[in-house]
């Protein structure tokens, strides 16, 4: 790794192409476009942006860019963005990257990517390619997709939709955590059965709060559910939240709203490669805060599926 080009260099060897969701961060994204292209007009080098409304407009853009030999691909958004991206590239010998404007950052603070924009920007000049885990969802209505840092069932998912829907405009962990209690009003906390195939862990099952499978230790904008989790490990990490009831988690979201933690009495942890979600009734799975699909669904690692602009691993 140490011998590897850094990302000044690759700028230079190779046109690229910035994918921006101009609704990132509650239209935070649109409004860098201007200091993202400085940024690189000061290197001498000229970017493609590319502003996509859809995460099917930023894969079939990646697909395009890939096929006229572009080989650097940025997501300037949140996870939801590099989620489209990382699909529209995977297979290919693209070197893809972030630039954190979304709500949700969760996949680029795992890569240790600064959260500031301009300190993203200026710090990118020295990373190097590394490869990292992806995850793979195949939901109960025959679709396939990859995320790339958390997913799951339960409030979580309901409050994915909601946040973003009308608490889109919200700041980071705040718009999650309002999400969550508008969500928490209705929710009936689901009786889910976990399987891990291909490992000696038993199955599972009981009412839970929420149940998620993650690739990285954080998700909802730093909430902190799989501390060990490492994006790199070959794993899954899956959390169950028990069915705390109402008041318990309102008494616990003001230490969420702070410091995103949770206390660990109230979580039950597990590592695999596979597992298989199931529940009574349907319920949403969302990967990264976007709905993909109904339960039941089967969930794998998918190791070192990309490659990626990241810091020099110590």
């Amino acid at each position: 790794m140490a011998d590897s080009p850094d990302a000044l260099s690759l700028f230079r060897a190779s046109p690229i192409s910035v994918f921006v969701n101009p609704n990132a961060g509650g239209g935070r994204a649109k409004l860098s476009i201007s200091r993202v292209q400085e940024k690189f007009r000061t290197l001498g080098i000229s970017p493609d942006i590319i502003i996509s409304g859809s995460a099917g407009e930023i894969e079939s853009g990646a697909r395009e860019a890939i096929s006229q030999g572009r080989r650097v691909l940025l997501a300037m958004g949140g996870d939801g963005t590099f989620q489209a991206l990382a699909n529209g590239s995977f297979g290919s010998d693209a070197l893809l990257g972030i630039l954190p404007v979304g709500g949700g950052n969760d996949f680029a603070t795992a890569l240790e990517v600064p959260s500031n924009l301009q300190s993203a920007l200026d710090a990118m000049l020295s990373y190097v390619p590394r490869r990292v885990d992806l995850v793979r969802a195949h939901t109960a209505d025959g679709r396939t997709r990859l995320y790339v840092g958390g997913g799951g069932i339960g409030l979580d998912a309901e409050a994915s939709r909601l946040a973003t829907g009308n608490y889109r405009h919200l700041p980071g962990r705040i718009r999650y955590v309002a999400a969550g209690l508008r969500a928490l009003l209705e929710f009936k906390p689901p009786q889910v059965r976990i399987e891990f195939p291909e490992s000696d862990l038993q199955p599972t099952e009981a009412r839970c709060l929420l149940t998620g499978v993650l690739n990285t230790p954080t998700y909802g904008a730093g909430v902190r559910v799989a501390p060990e989790a490492a994006i790199d490990d070959g794993l899954l990490h899956v959390v169950q939240i028990e069915d705390l009831g109402i008041l318990r988690v309102l008494r616990l979201l003001p230490r969420v709203i702070l410091t995103g933690d949770v206390p660990t009495a109230q979580i039950h942890r597990w590592r695999a490669k596979r597992v298989r979600l199931s529940t009574e009734l349907p319920c949403s799975f969302h990967g990264d805060g976007e709905v993909l699909g109904p339960t039941p669904v089967e969930i794998e690692v998918v190791p070192r599926a990309i490659q990626m602009l990241a810091p020099l691993k110590a």
